[in-house]
Parts: C-alpha cells; sequence; structure tokens
C-alpha cells in the first residue's frame, strides 16, 4: 500500500509539473489543459484552480456512466490542480525558442511518466479517464470514445482561447508512445480495475 501511494501521489506531482512545462512553453497544449487554460483566461482564476473545478463537475458523469471512484480519483480532483499551480509559480518563463522547445519535451515525458505512476498505483482512474472507461464499458471502442472526448476539449479550448499550435500536435503524437516505454518499466499493478484500458488507451491518450 506504502508503495503504491508513492506511485499514485508522486504521479500526480509530476504530472503537475508536466502541466506546466507544457503550458509555460507557449507552444500549444494538449486539449484539456487547452481547455482549462481557455477558462482560466476567462474566468481570471488560475489553472489549478480550474483543473480541480472541471475535475469534480466531470464527476458527475461518473453517475450515468456507473464508474465508482476511488482513493486515486478524488485525490486526483484535489491535488493535480495544486501541484499545477505550484509548478507554475515555481517555472520561469523561457526567453528563447529554445528553451520552450526543451520545455515542451519535458512536459511530454513527465506528463508520459506520470501517467504509467498514478494509473499503475491501482487505486482508481483520473476523473477525465473514468468517462473514457465508462464510455468504453457502454460499448465504444478505446479509439473512439478518446477521439470523441479530446475533439470536443479541443473545440472549447480553442474557442475560449486556451493555446493551440505544434506542441499540441507533438504532445498528440508523442504522448502514446511515450507512456508505452515507461509502462515497461513501470508495470502496471495486476490488482488495479482499469489495467487493461489505461494500457490500450496510452497508444493514444492525451488526458490526465
Amino acid at each position: 500500500m506504502f508503495a503504491r501511494l508513492v506511485r499514485l501521489y508522486g504521479g500526480l506531482a509530476l504530472y503537475g509539473l508536466g502541466i506546466g512545462f507544457q503550458v509555460e512553453s507557449g507552444l500549444g497544449n494538449d486539449p484539456w489543459n487547452a481547455f482549462h487554460q481557455g477558462l482560466a483566461l476567462r474566468t481570471g482564476l488560475s489553472i489549478g484552480t480550474i483543473i480541480i473545478l472541471v475535475g469534480a463537475l466531470v464527476m458527475l458523469l461518473w453517475i450515468p456512466l456507473r464508474q465508482k471512484p476511488g482513493i486515486g480519483t478524488l485525490s486526483n480532483v484535489v491535488f493535480l490542480g495544486l501541484f499545477a499551480d505550484a509548478a507554475l509559480w515555481a517555472l520561469p518563463s523561457p526567453g528563447h525558442w529554445a528553451v520552450s522547445g526543451l520545455y515542451l519535451v519535458l512536459g511530454v515525458v513527465s506528463i508520459g511518466l506520470a501517467t504509467v505512476l498514478y494509473i499503475g498505483a491501482g487505486m482508481g482512474a483520473g476523473p477525465r479517464d473514468g468517462v473514457m472507461t465508462g464510455l468504453v464499458r457502454l460499448g465504444l471502442s478505446v479509439r473512439m470514445a478518446n477521439w470523441v472526448i479530446q475533439v470536443t476539449v479541443l473545440a472549447a479550448g480553442w474557442l475560449l482561447g486556451g493555446t493551440i499550435g505544434v506542441g499540441t500536435l507533438v504532445f498528440a503524437f508523442a504522448i502514446g508512445p511515450v507512456t508505452q516505454i515507461f509502462t515497461r518499466w513501470f508495470p502496471l499493478d495486476r490488482n488495479s480495475p482499469d489495467r487493461r484500458v489505461p494500457s490500450d488507451a496510452c497508444r493514444s491518450r492525451t488526458t490526465p
């Protein structure tokens, strides 16, 4: 249990750092963080606060999808936004395009590793992941469920003013292979009820 908690909270902290790198790079966010950033710009709230509020609202969709939250789910809602805000506060703004590119790479790598750590802890999917796994259980393929969610939040993020650019494309194409590599080093917990879906979804996932 101690090792699983370390994986869970270490993964969430690393995910928050990855969000910070991605947002500060200014090169483009993944769909969900473009949406979070857009809402933050419109409301004046911090990105971390928006992540917490959206996570809580998304969990309402779990009710009709008959998803059951775990300690990892609730921790994701509360702590991911806090870690993201801490990272955005601590990271200096890049003053050169090369530093922006480095931030983007570090963001992809951090989020790829973080995904394996917190999902592999087997303590419950994140609120956004839970919507995808719920749609899969209703009969959609992993790829189709992921595609519907990503396109919807990406369009909303763009309309709200979130940053979309080359970083968005890099993230979309790189996050799956990067996450898959890390699963070889940090195998997913065999007791996790979501073990199969994240393993398949990591080929194309872009959500926290």
